[in-house]
């Protein structure tokens, strides 16, 4: 089995892709061995000193590590751990009854009957994969990044139980999201720098503040776009130091070679139909 390995913007966590599916639809996040009931593959990944976080989606199985272990330590038992699983023949996540409940039916059905049909006319796309602890988890491309935030407010109109929509890529915890610097930094994304890159599809959010670095994705339109450098350093970083004084830089960690339709395209403009 041939498995790849892929950094995040945590340097204590590293994506791994093995050439197989791994969960069937949606998302799963473990954060402990007991938690881990229902996943043979998270119980193996727990049994490996340093493993403290697994999270598990479609295609890729992210582990995170304590800060004083070492990757080049790590990383061949987790490797090992992951062909096990697989030579077990054992699924990655058991069903557990009445895990599909009511409020993840009703967010399909938004999805498949509201949301998906007005971002195909602009060519987006929002795949459900997952609703926990009041979060939905999408897997957005296009322009579906840069309409988000009115993807989450027809979410919470119909489902109040519904506190924010995500990216499926950040299930992992990250307790630099709660500290005061990450919440200044969110609000001026939102309220400042989103809504003047929405015109062209873009859409940039913060995925962690570690120490003095805030590390961000861009999205959508912006997503190898030529101007990328230049919006970050003469835009994003300077609304981002000017809320948030303790940050000392800000790192895009964006796969600007990525995505099936990264570039804007002219006329793809228009009004959010949200």
């Amino acid at each position: 089995m041939f498995i790849r390995t892929e950094t995040t913007a945590d340097p204590e966590a590293i994506t791994f892709v093995p050439d197989a599916p791994v969960l069937v639809d949606g998302a799963a996040v473990f954060t402990d061995s007991q938690s881990a009931d229902r996943s043979p593959l998270a119980r193996r990944l727990f049994e490996i000193d340093g493993v403290v976080s697994v999270h598990l989606d479609t295609r890729t199985v992210t582990v995170a590590k304590a800060p004083e272990q070492d990757w080049d330590h790590l990383r061949t038992p987790v490797l090992m751990a992951i062909m096990a699983h697989y030579g077990s023949g054992e699924p990655a996540l058991r069903a557990e009854a009445g895990e599909d409940d009511a409020q993840s039916v009703r967010i399909r059905e938004l999805l498949e009957t509201r949301i998906k049909p007005a971002l195909a006319q602009t060519g987006g796309e929002a795949i459900f994969r997952g609703f926990r602890d009041g979060v939905v988890y999408l897997e957005m491309t296009g322009r579906a990044f840069a309409m988000k935030d009115g993807i989450e407010n027809m979410l919470r109109h119909y489902v109040p139980d519904i506190t924010a929509v995500r990216d499926h890529r950040d299930a992992l915890p990250k307790p630099g999201l709660e500290t005061p610097e990450a919440k200044a930094i969110e609000t001026v994304l939102r309220d400042e720098v989103n809504p003047s890159v929405a015109g062209h599809g873009g859409h940039i959010t913060l995925l962690d503040v570690r120490g003095g670095t805030a590390y961000i994705r861009l999205e959508g339109g912006c997503q190898g776009c030529g101007m990328a450098g230049v919006t970050l350093k003469q835009g994003v970083e300077t609304a981002i130091k000017r809320v948030a004084p303790n940050i000392t830089s800000v790192l895009d960690v964006t796969d600007h070679a990525g995505g099936e339709n990264p570039y804007y395209r002219a006329g793809a403009g228009g009004t959010s139909p949200f």
